[in-house]
């Protein structure tokens, strides 16, 4: 059985990102039960050195918007990233979900060896194969700043579990 480059990837993007948007209106809801300032739950870090809960949703939402974009061939839309509320996170999670859905499945075909070059320039410089990009950079990424939202959230009090995580009601 053969999987297409977009089987395995925007379906998967939408489900998750779903599951985002889920979380964060759980989220919302429990700071305003608990009488918590949203910004303590948005700006909230599992250690000093990692990116606030705000920045681990948005680059989620980059790499769902740029693993599509670069896998069907097309421009990635730029966000500036300056979401501050959980009412701009969701608009960005709506927009994200809207930019992916209006790919077709078609503009996948042959990018499973279309070159993918990332953060062009040495000594970042990353070339792949749309497969491999998808398989092992992509998706990875992708999981682990859903992940890490999602392990915020949990470790502040909000009642999320595995179900919520999946998207599954």
């Amino acid at each position: 059985m053969t999987v297409s480059l977009y089987t395995a990837s925007v379906p998967v993007f939408q489900q998750m990102l779903g599951s985002l948007g889920d979380v964060l209106a759980k989220a919302q809801a429990h700071a305003t039960a608990k009488n918590i300032e949203p910004a303590a739950l948005l700006q909230s870090r599992l250690f000093p050195d990692m990116f606030p809960l705000t920045r681990q949703v948005q680059i989620a939402c980059d790499f769902a918007r740029g693993v599509s974009a670069r896998l069907a061939g097309v421009e990635v839309p730029r966000n500036e990233d300056k979401e501050t509320s959980f009412e701009e996170l969701q608009a960005l999670i709506a927009q994200t979900q809207a930019f992916i859905a209006g790919l077709a499945p078609s503009q996948f075909d042959g990018g499973e060896e279309r070159e993918i070059v990332t953060r062009p320039g040495t000594p970042k410089e990353k070339r792949f194969t749309g497969s491999a990009y998808l398989l092992t950079y992509g998706i990875p990424q992708f999981f682990f700043h859903v992940t890490t939202t999602y392990a915020l959230l949990r470790h502040n009090g909000v009642e999320i579990g595995k179900r919520d995580y999946m998207g599954l009601k």
